[in-house]
C-alpha cells in the first residue's frame, strides 16, 4: 500500500510526509497531552524511522472535536484511522494513558489479523490488569485541581487561571475517565517484545507495578528506570531517547524473521526477560 496525500489522517500530527519511511514509531500521549509532545523526537531517532505522534480528539489541531470518554471506542476509531499507515514495520510507544491505548490497539490489530507492532514500549503506567487505586475523574473541581498539582505536570500559572482551566478541565476529565474506567479483559499475551520505562521518583506508579507488564508479552521483556517523577519522559528526555534509539537501532538490524524475538543488550532471552536497569544522575545507558 503506497500512501498519497489523501491518506493523511487527523490521527497523526504533524501529518505524515509523502515519502515512505523504513519504519514508523507511533507515539501515544498521556492524559491531557497532544501529539506535539513528541515533535522533537524525530531528530533523535535513526534515519529512516518516522515518529508518528498520535493525535486524540479534543486538542491541538483537533480542538473542535469532543474528547472521548470510552477507551474501547477510542481504540476502534484509532484502528480505522491508523490502519493505512501500518504498511511498514512499526512499533508503539505510549506514556501513562497512552500505554493503555497502545496496548489495546496492539490487541485489536491481532484480533483483526492485521500487522503487529515489532515492539511495544510503555512508560509511566501500571500494568493493564491493575486497576487505578485513586480515581480522579469524578472529583469536585477544586479537589481535582489539587490532584493535578500533585502530578507536577500542569504549570501553576495554568492551574491558577480560572478561565483557562474552564477550557482545559473538560479535556482532562475526559482523558482521566478514559484511563480510570478502562476494564481489562483477559487475552493471550502479545507476541512482541515489551519494554517498560519508569521514573524512580514516580509517586503514581511503583516499579513493581511496572514490572507486572511482563505477563502481557511472550517476547523479551525489560524494565528501564530513569531519574524523575511521573513525567520523566520530559525531565529525562535525552536519556529516554538515547535508550529508545538503542532499542530501535537494534530492531532495525535484525532479520525480519527474528524481530519479534529481539534480544536486548546482547543478553540471552532467559536473562533479558528479567532485565532491569536504572539511569539517572551521571549514569548513562551503554551505547
Amino acid at each position: 500500500m503506497r500512501l498519497n496525500h489523501s491518506s493523511h489522517t487527523p490521527w497523526i500530527f504533524p501529518p505524515s510526509p509523502g515519502s515512505e519511511p523504513d519504519f514508523r514509531l507511533f507515539c501515544f500521549p498521556y492524559a491531557g497531552g497532544g501529539a506535539s509532545i513528541f515533535r522533537q523526537w524525530q531528530e533523535h531517532l535513526p534515519v529512516g524511522v518516522q515518529v508518528c505522534g498520535v493525535q486524540l480528539p479534543g486538542r491541538e489541531n483537533r480542538i473542535a472535536e469532543a474528547p472521548h470518554t470510552d477507551l474501547r471506542l477510542l481504540v476502534e476509531q484509532m484502528f480505522a484511522g491508523l490502519l493505512p499507515f501500518l504498511n511498514k514495520p512499526f512499533a508503539f510507544f505510549g506514556h501513562s494513558l497512552g500505554a493503555k491505548l497502545a496496548f489495546e490497539l496492539a490487541r485489536l490489530l491481532r484480533k483483526k489479523h492485521q500487522p503487529q507492532p515489532r515492539h511495544l514500549f510503555v512508560a509511566g503506567s501500571r500494568a493493564p490488569h491493575l486497576r487505578e487505586p485513586r480515581p480522579l475523574h469524578q472529583l469536585p473541581e477544586h479537589v481535582f485541581i489539587e490532584e493535578l498539582r500533585r502530578y507536577e505536570a500542569t504549570p501553576e500559572v495554568l492551574l491558577a487561571n480560572k478561565e483557562l482551566m474552564a477550557f482545559y478541565l473538560p479535556l482532562l476529565r475526559a482523558d482521566f475517565t478514559v484511563d480510570e474506567t478502562y476494564v481489562y479483559a483477559e487475552e493471550a499475551p502479545l507476541p512482541c517484545p515489551l519494554t517498560v520505562y519508569g521514573g524512580l521518583a514516580d509517586k503514581e506508579v511503583a516499579q513493581e507495578e511496572l514490572e507486572t507488564w511482563q505477563r502481557h508479552s511472550t517476547g523479551v521483556f525489560c524494565c528501564r528506570m530513569f531519574a524523575g517523577n511521573h513525567f520523566f519522559i520530559k525531565s529525562a528526555q535525552d536519556l529516554v531517547l538515547v535508550e529508545l534509539r538503542r532499542h530501535i537501532s537494534g530492531l532495525l538490524r535484525q532479520p525480519e524473521s527474528d524481530r519479534s524475538h529481539a534480544v536486548i543488550s546482547g543478553q540471552t532471552p532467559a536473562h533479558a526477560d528479567r532485565a532491569s536497569e536504572r539511569f539517572g544522575g551521571n549514569s548513562l545507558p551503554s551505547p
